[in-house]
């Protein structure tokens, strides 16, 4: 190790520039692998305390889908399947449409007809639920305000849908900042666009009024930047869907009481109610699994590549060494080294350096995938504070490890069987 050590410090340059190209075809690898081990850890962590178990949606839809088919019957699923299977706690129907939003700044404005350049209404992503039927399940943690006041969901009213309005609405917090509008202020909604700025009288004249009860933080189960809640039937009421026969809903979100039979409590669900496709929680990370797959996959040909090219380039730097110290090598075949040795000379500096490459690639890989997830968690608005899209644990840090040691006994092969071949007599009589 010490002729080593010499070889390396003789020729500073260019193992530092060795080093260099090794660590950062190890730092972007490590990278990668910590970014996909991050999405897979936390979204299984956020998954576990959401307390949503199983989710039912439409027939024959699968969690790929981009949009969920209608669920109707809703609120009549949320009373039949806990009476069907005894361990559901909870069955909260979800109804999730795209609505427009406007302020009264807005519409005042528009009834002077002194509409600013760059005003309109504001499209957001809307949940209409049934409020006190999300027992065990997670929701935004509300900020200001009461909150929703009536129990159930009056305008309802057991399937007439004659029941009063409560017209009562709560925004997240980035919503309410874009309409300006606090806790008490009106909102007028509709599932439609004005398509001038001329029509907004008649648009706010055909929306209907809310009034904000609540101020909510950002909501991970549906990451948008802009979200608001409403009583289901009131949003159906908008979306159209609120009649008896239709009573439609995107989702429903179980709870169990034991979490631990959810394979059962599908299959039981499943085939009591043919018209919902159920999933559990082990099928719902399996779909993130694929998705994180084919980016890992993507970026492990990426590494690969990479790790090839600091393969080669370690292989070069190793061969020019052993030429440049050929008479040194064959001194030592001279004095009695075996050719093993001397092999096993040029193995440990290509180590060596692999080994001065890790130093230098992981706090490249950790900086990078640091800096990485505070550029993600800036992009993509509704996650928790907990939420991680990097994560380096043993299996990271090993596979570290391995990359380098596989580096260098690679790029070692040619090298050192070059200066196992060296003719010892021709190099000690060469001038």
């Amino acid at each position: 190790m010490p002729y080593v050590w010499d070889a390396v410090r003789r020729r500073p340059g260019r193992a530092a520039l060795t080093a260099l190209g090794i660590g950062l075809a190890v730092g972007l690898v490590v990278m990668l692998l910590a970014l996909s081990n991050g999405i897979e850890t936390s979204a299984s962590t956020l998954a576990a305390e959401s307390g949503v178990d199983l989710v039912a949606a439409s027939a024959n839809t699968t969690l790929t889908s981009e949009e969920f088919p209608p669920i109707s019957g809703a609120h009549s699923l949320a009373e039949e399947i806990p009476r069907m299977d005894s361990n559901v706690v909870t069955a909260s129907p979800w109804l999730v449409a795209d609505l427009v939003l406007g302020n009264s700044t807005l519409r005042n404005a528009s009834e002077t007809e002194s509409v600013p350049s760059g005003w309109s209404p504001t499209s957001t992503g809307t949940v209409g639920w049934i409020p006190s039927d999300n027992y065990g399940i997670q929701v935004p943690e509300l900020y200001n305000g009461t909150g929703f006041t009536s129990p159930g969901d009056p305008h309802y009213a057991n399937g007439s849908y004659d029941g009063p309005f409560t017209h009562e609405i709560v925004l997240d917090q980035a919503l309410a900042t874009v309409l300006h509008v606090s806790v008490g202020g009106p909102v007028w909604a509709s599932a439609s666009y004005p398509p001038t700025t001329a029509a907004l009288p008649g648009w706010y004249a055909n929306a209907t009024e809310f009034r904000v009860v609540g101020i909510s933080g950002p909501f991970w189960l549906l990451p948008s930047a802009l979200l608001a809640f409403t009583y289901l039937s009131e949003l159906q009421t908008i979306t159209g869907g609120a009649s008896s026969s239709t009573d439609f809903a995107s989702l429903i979100l179980i709870h169990l009481n034991d979490p631990t039979t959810a394979s059962s409590d599908q299959v039981r669900i499943a085939a009591a109610f043919p018209g919902l496709s159920v999933f559990t929680l082990s099928n719902i990370l399996g779909a993130v699994q694929h998705v994180v797959n084919l980016y890992r996959t993507f970026g492990e040909l990426i590494g690969l590549i990479g790790l090839v090219v600091a393969a080669l380039f370690t292989t070069t730097i190793l061969q020019m060494s052993v030429d440049d110290r050929s008479r040194e090598l064959a001194l030592l075949r001279a004095v009695g080294y075996r050719r093993a040795s001397v092999g096993l000379l040029v193995v440990e500096e290509a180590l060596l350096m692999g080994g001065l490459g890790l130093a230098i690639g992981l706090p490249i890989a950790y900086g990078g995938a640091y800096g990485l997830n505070l550029l993600l968690l800036r992009f993509v608005s509704g996650l928790p504070g907990s939420f991680s899209f990097v994560s380096f644990d043993l299996g990271v840090l090993a596979t570290g490890v391995a990359i380098v040691v596989a580096i260098g006994l690679l790029a070692s092969i040619a090298p050192a069987a070059r200066a196992m071949l060296l003719p010892v007599a021709e190099e000690l009589r060469a001038p």
